[in-house]
């Protein structure tokens, strides 16, 4: 028995374990019947309303006084108020009324109800789009969502809708964009909540830099000695009191004093690898983004979004603007029919196999984690100290909590051809984990071509 088998639990704890996962899974069937079962009930109740105001001649006022009360009733048996149970009408009816196969589905077990929000949420573009060209963005995103977790296919459905929408996302975005701002929502205890609202790739930017540099300020504390200048005194303050005291602060602290640095002062002013003949590392820190943008859109023949990856879609100008000024880009070539990764290639860098597997690999490979490729480790599949080569049919991304879990439980892992992942969990389960298709890879009406056929040129 190793250091570990506390962690990975005995037999027992295994059968144990199992036991308690068909409890779950029976529970989940249950469950999924009554959450579909109520979404109907609302439906009809909503339908209720708009029958009692029909022939109204002030029927958007009617409607709205019938809805009030049957909402008022319902709200009273589930002990919520009447605005909440209207706004959960409101939801059941669109569900119901534009959404069939996706009820369906959901009532099957083919797809979970975090699935359902997904799809819902980004067929709200679609509004001015004929039944058609809804029914077809329903039946993709559904055969999507049956393939992963909620967190994983919402970029790749939102893209979908973007694609079946009238008005292109870039449009959309323009307009958005106008209503960017700063605002300041006073707290408890002395605190407030800043709010910035920002195009999505500055926000996810300015986070990735203040993460860099936070994480820099940490691991600038010497060893046994926790204490620093910047974390002793706290962000803005430039008195030398309290050098000597400890930094304990965690992660989200230190970033919230660099932030607040950064905005005062216009540059890291309490900078801890600092020396006193030069300026220190952290100020040159700068933020490190993951984007595709489709070929198409690259060179200005249609606006159709990119991918943020780990986040949402963006719109052309900002990929585009992105794709401009990066010192080095990765071209990657996919299959035309299936969507997967066939080849990179990159300009100045020294690291082939990390750009291909980067772009192969998007994400944490774990099932159902989400983490991007660039903020996670690159795993042996087989352990390097059991003899595992560095070779790409061996190598995978993980997030530090997924690498960990890995190594010190019984979860196991193999790698099957092509890059897929194949999980075996403590109680023997199965879970198949893919090689994504970058989400703005779109099959063509006709290729022309075949797997084995060479790839376009770029």
């Amino acid at each position: 028995m190793d250091e570990y088998s506390g962690a990975m639990g005995s037999d027992a704890d295994v059968a144990a374990l199992a036991s308690i996962v068909g409890e779950v899974e029976g529970a989940v069937v249950l469950l999924t019947a009554a959450q579909v079962a109520e979404v109907r009930a609302l439906a009809r109740a909503g339908q209720l309303a708009a029958r009692q105001a029909a022939g109204s001649p002030a029927a958007v006022r009617a409607h709205d006084m019938a809805l009030r009360s049957v909402a008022a009733e319902l709200g009273g048996v589930l002990r919520v108020t009447d605005r909440t149970v209207q706004s959960r009408i409101d939801e059941a009816r669109d569900l119901v009324e534009h959404y069939a196969a996706t009820l369906a589905a959901w009532e099957s077990g083919r797809i979970t109800r975090g699935h359902v929000r997904v799809i819902t949420d980004a067929g709200s573009v679609l509004v001015d789009a004929s039944p058609e060209r809804r029914a077809e963005f329903e039946a993709v995103a559904i055969s999507r969502c049956e393939r992963d977790t909620p967190n994983r296919v919402r970029s790749e459905v939102e893209i979908l809708a973007e694609r079946f929408a009238e008005r292109s996302f870039t449009d959309r975005y323009r307009d958005a964009a106008a209503e960017r701002r700063v605002r300041v929502v006073p707290g408890s205890a002395g605190m407030s909540d800043l709010i910035a609202t920002l195009p999505t790739v500055i926000a996810d930017g300015i986070l990735d830099r203040l993460t860099q540099q936070a994480q820099t300020i940490v691991d600038a504390r010497e060893p046994g000695n926790a204490g620093s200048a910047f974390g002793a005194r706290g962000a803005g303050d430039a008195s030398g009191a309290g050098d000597s005291e400890p930094d304990r602060r965690g992660i989200d602290q230190v970033r919230a004093d660099v932030f607040s640095d950064l905005l005062l002062a216009g540059a890291p002013a309490l900078d801890p690898t600092a020396t006193g003949d030069g300026q220190g590392s952290l100020g040159a820190i700068r933020a490190q983004v993951q984007v595709i943008v489709p070929a198409l859109t690259l060179l200005g023949v249609d606006d159709g979004p990119a991918d943020l990856v780990g986040r949402s879609p963006i719109d052309a100008d900002t990929a585009r603007c992105l794709a401009g000024n990066t010192h080095s880009w990765a071209r990657v070539l996919t299959d035309p029919v299936e969507g997967t990764v066939l080849a990179v290639d990159r300009y100045r860098t020294p690291w082939p196999q990390r750009r291909f597997l980067r772009a192969r690999d998007q994400h944490c490979r774990f099932p159902g984690c989400r983490r991007a490729a660039i903020r996670c480790e690159i795993d042996h599949t087989i352990d390097a100290a059991k003899g595992g080569p560095t070779a790409l049919w061996n190598l995978a991304h993980l997030c530090q909590r997924h690498h960990s879990m890995k190594q010190f439980t019984r979860w196991k892992v193999r790698q099957l051809p092509g890059g897929v992942l194949e999980w075996t969990s403590p109680t023997g389960r199965i879970y198949r984990e893919d090689a994504p298709a970058p989400p703005v890879a779109f099959t063509p009406a006709s290729t022309g071509t075949t797997a084995t056929d060479e790839p376009p040129p770029f």
